[in-house]
């Protein structure tokens, strides 16, 4: 008969088995929704807070050490100056008059600007004499015995420091005490008898 139903043009019927799909209840589903878009709008709040703090922090941070490069070279300058009136004896200085003392006077008044420009901008000098070697802070360019003072203080500095904020322009180049008799032997756990 099937070919008899194909003949004439007709279709089989075939049974379309009935199959239990359970509905969706709408307010569930639109609730489940909600509940996602809330989610994703607290996610994308949250990128953005963290977004803006981080930005904060980094025009901050460029407004703070924006001057380095610039500070670090003027240091250069700064230092000429503190050593042209280092090469001035005392007696030089005291005794001086007319031009002389016009030129020593205008290198000191030159040298107390610099440092108040540079301080001004946050550039401090770093302390370091008397100080417990901090190699973030300072650089060793050799040692001193000295029984008086424990190992590892800074006895000697050779050439200031300067740091803008937390960072480190230039490291202080310092002499670093030896052998100390102050230092307890041993006390950072390093046998140095040997």
């Amino acid at each position: 008969m099937s070919d008899e139903n194909a003949a004439q043009g007709e279709t089989p019927e075939t049974e379309i088995p009935a199959t239990d799909t359970p509905e969706i209840d709408p307010v569930e589903a639109l609730r489940a929704e909600n509940t996602e878009l809330k989610d994703r709008v607290l996610r994308v709040a949250a990128e953005m807070e963290n977004l803006r703090k981080r930005t904060e922090r980094d025009v901050a941070d460029t407004r703070s050490y924006a001057i380095a490069g610039f500070a670090r070279d003027m240091l250069t300058a700064t230092d000429a100056l503190s050593r042209a009136l280092m090469v001035i004896p005392a007696e030089v200085r005291e005794t001086a008059d007319g031009s002389l003392k016009s030129l020593i006077d205008g290198i000191e008044l030159a040298d107390r600007e610099m440092q108040r420009l540079l301080a001004k901008h946050g550039v401090k000098p770093i302390e370091a004499a008397g100080q417990k070697f901090d190699p973030h802070k300072h650089q060793a360019m050799f040692e001193v015995p000295n029984p008086n003072v424990p190992e590892g203080t800074v006895v000697q500095v050779v050439q200031e420091g300067f740091a803008i904020g937390e960072r480190v322009l230039r490291p202080a180049m310092v002499g670093v005490a030896k052998g100390g008799a102050a230092a307890p032997a041993g006390d950072d756990g390093v046998d140095k008898s040997a």
